[in-house]
């Protein structure tokens, strides 16, 4: 693993969130944390780490893995430290971690609900008690706060508590042939190996995964032992939506839990990559197909039903029910970057693109105080209100979360960013371009070091330079493939590559346009993705999205909004000649393209009141639609939103 490669985002577009998240969503976080913020539902987070230090006297609140909230804002901080030094910031989290150390068993255990609720029956509950999910998020803020400020006081409590379950859980006498029921602790030990080079927490994680889906199974008779009583559903434990109806390697269509389920699937790929398990690799394949063939939204959500946040079965996605959480789609970022890892392939890149800028990005507000936790494509305000399918989708973005999972991980990835646009190979001799964020990235190929720096003007414009640097060069030239990604929303021909003005022909190896050749300081690349304002069809299977269109330019999917369109939307359908503008809107929603076309909407006029029915009429009205980028839905006034149009 190369531990020489540095990447700094300087991006108009991504520069901005990069701030937001730094000076506006980390400190929010921090006081909702500390249940400071006025109308919003409390976290209870920091006050159980008191509770459990023995510094307060009081019951556990929240829910049972409210540690993890805490975990993720520190892994959040730290890699927010790592880029822009911040010493009070540095303080708090010293401070919080501090109390964490108070919190932890002298031997290693640390788990606030079991401490203050439940003393005594630690691990009695893996299928639903999250104490391993908590631990995996402690172990993954661990490494990053580690690896921005060398301070070892967060690592060493990780790595007492990883010691423990090593010793406790595995398949030698007295061991525990068990795993935890939410996915998390997996990926996270693969981050404590890479970060100690202790091979226990790779073994440790590789355990988890073989164990997964065994039989007999481990959750039917730990539910035998605990009287059949359950804390979340009634009845026998399904095993589907925990991910353990099959070992991990058989599994090939994505069930359950869609947050559980792609926590599990990065593992498997980073214990792939690792130990050149083939086995692990296929099945991550056809997991990946499925998901994302059969199973994911146009805005790169997954998981339709609010029933147990789940996948329910191929092709069933619908609008207005979905559920689409937002931790289920930086999941699947978490998942398209290992599977990079393990072969770089364009689909994989286009997925985390189409995540990273319509559902998650769309799951916080403008302002960095409001998110959503379901992430719709169709939105009736009303309904919403009054209808029990429908009360889990939010008309407008909440403040805070009783279980507030989505807010934290947010923060995390764009904090983190950086270290999705690129692939380096270890010998420094491939760089693939995944994601075409403005940065400088610096990586070493045969003794030498190499910057390249990247200016983009997506999501507005597709135009990209890149300049190379060699520092000390004397002309030489520095031998690297470089590869860049064409993306899936591009047309059908090939996009235009220029090296120092002149036109280059280029071949392409897994939708990635590959430049070899010698490098010299100063040269500079062009790469021209003109950007087109699209209709996108469903697949018929679909069948919510029968007879309807999507907009989408470039990586960004559109909406249209009650605030410009008037209501009701569920009326409005693309005219025979939609002919679609696009035009910058500097002032609406502080700067973006909008796109508008030629629509009809029903003629309402002649309905007496209370009449529900009566013959059909074909009469229509013509009106000029408009529709702004889907992640900027929400920050205006509540009202009706709609992804999919009639046509």
């Amino acid at each position: 693993m190369m531990t020489n490669i540095q990447t700094a985002i300087q991006d108009h577009f991504w520069s901005h969130y990069s701030e937001l998240v730094r000076q506006t969503v980390i400190p929010y976080q921090w006081e909702a944390l500390n249940d400071r913020i006025q109308d919003a539902e409390p976290s209870y987070s920091i006050r159980n780490f008191r509770i459990a230090a023995g510094l307060e006297v009081g019951e556990f609140g929240g829910w049972i893995f409210q540690d993890s909230d805490l975990y993720k804002w520190l892994e959040a901080v730290a890699y927010s430290l790592k880029r822009y030094p911040d010493p009070e910031l540095e303080k708090m989290a010293d401070g919080a971690i501090g109390l964490i150390g108070q919190a932890q068993h002298e031997n290693g255990y640390l788990n606030t609900y079991f401490t203050i609720q439940e003393p005594g029956k630690e691990w009695t509950n893996l299928y639903e008690a999250h104490e391993l999910y908590c631990a995996g998020h402690l172990f993954e803020a661990a490494v990053a706060y580690y690896d921005a400020t060398g301070k070892r006081n967060l690592l060493d409590i990780a790595c007492r508590f990883a010691d423990l379950i090593a010793s406790l859980f595995g398949t030698n006498p007295g061991q525990m042939r068990a795993y935890c029921g939410h996915p998390e602790i997996e990926l996270a030990l693969v981050k404590l190996y890479q970060a100690t080079g202790e091979e226990r927490y790779l073994n440790l994680s590789l355990y988890f995964i073989d164990e997964r889906g065994s039989k007999p199974s481990y959750f039917l008779e730990e539910w035998e032992r605990r009287g059949r009583t359950t804390i979340w559903a009634q009845g026998e434990p399904n095993l589907e939506v925990y991910q353990s109806h099959l070992p991990v390697r058989e599994q090939s269509v994505a069930v359950g839990h869609s947050v559980r389920a792609v926590y599990l699937y990065t593992a498997m790929a980073d214990i792939a990559r690792l130990t050149g398990d083939s086995k692990l690799s296929e099945a991550c394949e056809r997991l990946w197909a499925n998901t994302t063939g059969k199973q994911m939204y146009i805005t790169g959500g997954i998981g339709a039903t609010h029933l147990g946040e789940a996948f329910t079965f191929d092709h069933d996605l619908p609008n207005d029910t979905v559920y689409a959480e937002t931790c289920a789609s930086i999941g699947m970022i978490f998942w398209a970057r290992r599977m990079l890892q393990l072969e770089a392939k364009s689909e994989y890149a286009d997925v985390m693109e189409r995540a990273l800028y319509n559902n998650v990005l769309g799951s916080m507000a403008k302002d960095g105080k409001h998110f959503f936790y379901v992430n719709p494509l169709e939105v009736w305000p009303e309904a919403s209100a009054k209808s029990p399918d429908k009360f889990h989708v939010k008309p407008v973005r909440q403040k805070w979360f009783g279980c507030s999972c989505c807010p934290p991980n947010v923060a995390r990835l764009i904090s983190s960013l950086d270290e999705y646009i690129y692939g380096v190979s270890e010998d420094g001799q491939a760089v693939h371009v995944h994601l075409y964020i403005g940065s400088e990235l610096s990586f070493e190929t045969g003794g030498r070091k190499v910057s390249l720096s990247q200016k983009s003007e997506l999501p507005w414009n597709g135009r990209v330079e890149f300049s190379v640097m060699i520092p000390g060069s004397t002309n030489d030239g520095i031998a690297f493939n470089l590869a860049l990604r064409i993306p899936n929303w591009f047309g059908s021909e090939r996009p235009t590559l220029t090296v120092n003005g002149e036109t280059l022909q280029y071949h392409v190896e897994q939708g990635y346009a590959i430049i070899n050749r010698a490098w010299n300081d100063g040269d500079k690349l062009e790469w021209l993705l003109p950007i087109e304002t699209k209709l996108i069809a469903a697949n018929p299977l679909i069948r919510a999205d029968a007879g309807k269109a999507a907009i989408q330019r470039g990586p960004l999917v559109y909406c249209v909004e009650e605030a410009d369109n008037g209501k009701p939307l569920a009326t409005l359908s693309l005219a025979d000649e939609p002919v679609l503008s696009e035009s910058e809107a500097s002032g609406l929603l502080g700067g973006c393209v909008v796109v508008e076309g030629n629509g009809v909407v029903a003629d309402q006029s002649g309905w007496e009141e209370g009449l529900p029915y009566r013959p059909l009429s074909k009469k229509r009205k013509a009106v000029r639609f408009k529709a702004i980028p889907y992640y900027l839905w929400g920050n205006r006034e509540p009202g009706e939103m709609s992804v999919w149009l009639r046509y």
